[in-house]
């Protein structure tokens, strides 16, 4: 019997994804549960939730008890959306973060030079992605706050060496040891109906240092030896080439929408900081990102943009459009 899961557990199962606390973790979860069609297409899922909900509510106490995190490093996320870039040593990653971004990461050409997860900000026209750096993934390491950085990314970037035969096996390495655990990487991001805990996120490969002599061939190679079902995107970090096309092919995968605030008593909205909400999003979803006491206060809003004639009066349920203008009333 097939599930039926509602847009709102899918909602729910998706900040679940994103969660990087064991409180966010826990209200996520009794939202699925409250949000999931109770059925016998269910029964497995509801099982998996109520165990995953006991889990986390012990690790949650013996957490506060002990004063000690469960859950490793934490990255607030900012911008738009997250993404994480994944490889094997000397795959790129910092390079591609300093061509992106204004960060400036030790770029060397020996492996292990970055040593710990860190974020940058990378600017599409007038809003900002994060994008985090990580440590090299090999057949015998993987850095241990990779797993819920990865989970909660909107997208992750694999790198793949192409300078030397052994960046194939590198990305295999890579692959294979996320295999092991519970955090994978996929064409979408989704749980596993059958396992709460197993999480995919949405992936693009990008084969790195297309410019060196003999990449075409081992771009063909890595086709052949590793077919994976991932967008692809060839570049070369250091000399930019198909960095442009990267960035706003990243942009895109956050599937987000810019809305730009504007005052009664303004005559122009402040396009300096839009707010960046999840496509179909509503009017009062942005409202509670000026301030939560707004979504109660919310009597309605006047919309300028591609979807309404400027000035229309809409109520909190409007589904917001890309560079729509909003002036709320309180």
């Amino acid at each position: 019997m097939p599930a039926n899961l509602t847009q709102q557990y899918l909602k729910a199962e998706e900040n679940y994804r994103r969660a990087t606390t064991l409180e966010e973790e826990l209200a996520c979860l009794q939202e699925m549960m409250k949000e999931i069609p109770k059925h016998k297409g269910t029964d497995h899922l509801q099982a998996e939730l109520k165990s995953k909900i006991s889990k986390t509510k012990k690790e949650l106490a013996a957490e506060k008890s002990g004063g000690k995190r469960t859950r490793g490093l934490r990255i607030p996320r900012q911008g738009a959306g997250m993404a994480i870039l994944l490889g094997g040593p000397n795959a790129g990653k910092s390079r591609l973060i300093a061509s992106l971004t204004r960060a400036t990461p030790e770029v060397a050409p020996y492996p292990f030079t970055t040593t710990v997860p860190a974020p940058a900000m990378m600017p599409w026209e007038d809003v900002a992605v994060q994008l985090i750096d990580t440590p090299p993934i090999t057949a015998d390491y993987m850095d241990s706050h990779l797993h819920g950085l990865v989970r909660a990314a909107d997208l992750a970037l694999l790198l793949v060496d192409l300078e030397g035969d052994a960046g194939i096996e590198q990305c295999q390495e890579v692959l294979d040891k996320l295999s092991q655990t519970k955090t994978r990487l996929g064409k979408e991001s989704y749980l596993d109906e059958q396992d709460v805990g197993l999480s995919y996120t949405r992936t693009y490969l990008v084969p790195n240092k297309i410019d060196v002599p003999a990449a075409a061939e081992r771009l063909e190679l890595l086709h052949e030896l590793i077919p994976l079902d991932f967008p692809e995107h060839v570049v070369s970090a250091e000399h930019g080439q198909g960095l442009e096309a990267l960035r706003e092919a990243i942009y895109k995968a956050m599937d987000v929408v810019r809305v730009y605030s504007k005052l009664p008593s303004a005559k122009e909205p402040d396009r300096d900081r839009p707010f960046t909400l999840r496509r179909g999003s509503t009017l009062v979803e942005m409202a509670g990102m000026v301030h939560k006491d707004f979504i109660a206060g919310l009597k309605f809003a006047r919309v300028w943009g591609t979807a309404v004639h400027d000035g229309t009066q809409v109520k909190g349920d409007y589904v917001l459009h890309d560079q729509d203008v909003v002036e709320l009333h309180l």
